[in-house]
């Protein structure tokens, strides 16, 4: 009952808008109060300081703040003209350089609310004077930066690899083919829809066009090569190569001579805020984790989910459904932290891979971030365009169709994303 009790008072007090970190650790910290009594209140401290300082975890705010040199340092705008050069011939070219522009700025930043900020703010005012409706603009911006959580370096990814205790290096490799698959899938999606609406050619194919652009994006194309091969050749650890990606940041925006000292301190404050968000929550997730690990719920859970079905595609439809609906009101970070812990020994009975349970659950929570009520992505775009949420929905339910088909791909074909993992480590 004491559970029930958490959930009862956790939705209450989020219901009142109270933090979700903030709610998290006040329920937890009462029922550790209630069932074990006052002598436990020391060890709630050190339990949520033990859980947020974990080394991986570092890899988050410096992922968050590499995002944000990106943008102000003019790494953003230059990846821009050179998805515009390569992808702008198209019909509707100005919607399928949104969709590219964001697989670039993913594979540096790991965070998707980051990346439809940053490109959005561009994108989808030049969409609404090309002619673009506002809802189809904020819908394909919205979509394609929830990319950044399936393609590596994806913080969702990093936080349920430290939840897990699994390879935060082979997840990154199995985002690589549900992210391009992604990509590829919206991009025929946008053109579909231009041809309906007659979106039009955003500029003629010229190879000294690529060539020019190419050129000025020479230096931020390095970033993607610097992280990931770094992270894939063995030479840095994630976290080790989120490091590099903030200080090759810095260096290419002041190379690019528009990164100042005003706009480095910005890109600080607004890493600092993004990153004290997210690890108050983990901090909270911890003290939550450790309550439920002594009470068994995720050992009874298990235990009562394998009695029923020992089935793992059963399992993984179970965990499914259940992921896409509480990513409709859970945030990418909170979800992970507060159900992955639950559900690790459910998985490891079924014999399911935790690394392709992790590719799931990210696509799950990439859907999540497009589907009100929370729909941090979604919501953030809106914000950028002024649009109205319901209004950009209707047309989101294309691109988040193809969402769900990749998901549906890669829980019921794991082959797919998960063959590089087996070249290449196992």
């Amino acid at each position: 009952m004491t559970i029930v009790y958490m959930l009862l008072g956790l939705f209450a007090l989020v219901l009142i808008n109270v933090p979700i970190a903030v709610a998290l650790g006040v329920v937890t910290a009462a029922a550790m109060l209630i069932v074990q009594g006052t002598d436990i209140l020391p060890n709630i401290a050190l339990v949520m300081f033990d859980g947020a300082t974990k080394f991986p975890l570092i890899a988050i705010p410096l992922f968050v703040f590499a995002g944000a040199v990106m943008n102000a340092g003019g790494i953003s705008s230059r990846l821009i003209n050179l998805a515009s050069a390569l992808l702008g011939f198209i019909k509707g070219g100005l919607a399928m350089v949104t969709i590219g522009a964001s697989m670039f700025f993913a594979e540096i930043s790991g965070s998707a609310v980051a990346g439809v900020a940053a490109l959005g703010s561009i994108l989808i005012p030049a969409m609404k004077e090309k002619g673009y409706s506002p809802p189809f603009a904020t819908a394909v911006a919205s979509s394609a930066s929830t990319l950044a959580i399936v393609l590596p370096p994806s913080i969702p990814m990093i936080i349920y690899a430290v939840m897990a205790q699994t390879s935060i290096t082979q997840l990154f490799l199995a985002g690589f083919v549900p992210g391009l698959l992604g990509a590829i899938l919206m991009m025929i999606v946008s053109y579909l829809f231009a041809r309906k609406y007659n979106f039009p050619v955003e500029e003629a194919f010229r190879l000294s066009r690529v060539w020019e652009t190419f050129k000025d994006a020479g230096l931020a194309l390095t970033l993607p090569i610097i992280i990931l091969g770094g992270i894939f050749g063995g030479f840095v650890t994630a976290t080790e190569g989120a490091g590099l990606a903030v200080v090759a940041s810095v260096i290419i925006g002041f190379i690019y001579n528009e990164l100042d000292w005003r706009r480095l301190q910005k890109a600080l404050v607004d890493g600092g805020v993004q990153t004290a968000s997210v690890m108050v929550l983990v901090a909270a997730s911890a003290l939550i984790g450790v309550f439920l690990t002594e009470q068994q719920v995720p050992q009874q859970l298990a235990q009562r989910i394998t009695e029923w079905t020992d089935n793992k595609y059963m399992v993984l439809l179970l965990l499914n459904i259940f992921f896409l609906i509480i990513g409709c009101f859970l945030h990418s970070a909170a979800a992970i932290i507060l159900v992955v812990p639950i559900v690790i020994p459910l998985i490891n009975a079924a014999g399911i891979d935790p690394v392709h349970f992790g590719l799931v659950v990210t696509l799950n929570l990439a859907i999540g971030q497009q589907t009100p009520p929370v729909a941090s992505v979604l919501i953030t775009s809106c914000a950028v365009a002024r649009a109205n949420i319901w209004e950009v929905s209707k047309v989101n339910v294309a691109f988040v169709g193809v969402l769900l088909a990749v998901l549906m791909l890669c829980t019921y074909v794991p082959s797919v994303p998960l063959f590089l993992v087996e070249y290449f480590y196992r």
